[in-house]
């Protein structure tokens, strides 16, 4: 094996003449793989999608059902359900019953889940401010409004589309 060979190249690998929507694809993968990474050893007492769990149930004006949290995070249902088992096993999160309708129970932020948003709350921001350095809001808005167009329409597919023979 010759190793000159391998010093040579700065990237062994080729995509040749990949179409830019599926690099597009790619890339934004290997982006939340590395995001995810980094966002595991951030944390101390949770991980990365735990944490963004309890930021998104933040969001809501009053404590959200699985079903709505789930459609938020753009997870299934399972999923989400593991998250917030672990989350309440461990007393980030509690779950209660919906007052008007029993069938549904409803997912509240602890006190243990402030004292967390309030230990990690300048790092966090500091991260961010890191992580977008040298990105102009022009740049920000249009990949926005882009992944916005794409979510909406990854949302509308069905799957006899996904699943059609060609």
């Amino acid at each position: 094996m010759n190793k000159e060979i391998f010093k040579q190249q700065e990237n062994p690998v080729d995509f040749g003449e990949m179409e830019p929507t599926f690099f597009l694809i790619g890339l934004l993968n290997e982006f939340m793989n590395r995001y995810q990474t980094v966002g595991n050893h951030f944390f101390e007492e949770i991980s990365w999608k735990q944490n963004f769990a309890i930021a998104c149930i933040s969001f809501f004006k009053y404590p959200p059902t699985l079903k709505e949290l789930s459609e938020l995070l753009g997870s299934s249902h399972q999923n989400v359900k593991q998250l917030i088992v672990k989350l309440e096993k461990t007393g980030f999160v509690s779950l209660v019953v919906d007052e008007y309708d029993k069938r549904k129970q409803r997912i509240m932020l602890t006190e243990k889940a402030r004292i967390l948003d309030e230990k990690y709350r300048d790092a966090s921001r500091y991260f961010m401010e890191q992580l977008f350095q040298g990105i102009d809001q022009q740049n920000i808005e249009i990949t926005i409004d882009t992944i916005q167009k794409m979510d909406e329409r990854l949302k509308n597919i069905k799957y006899d589309v996904l699943s059609r023979q060609i």
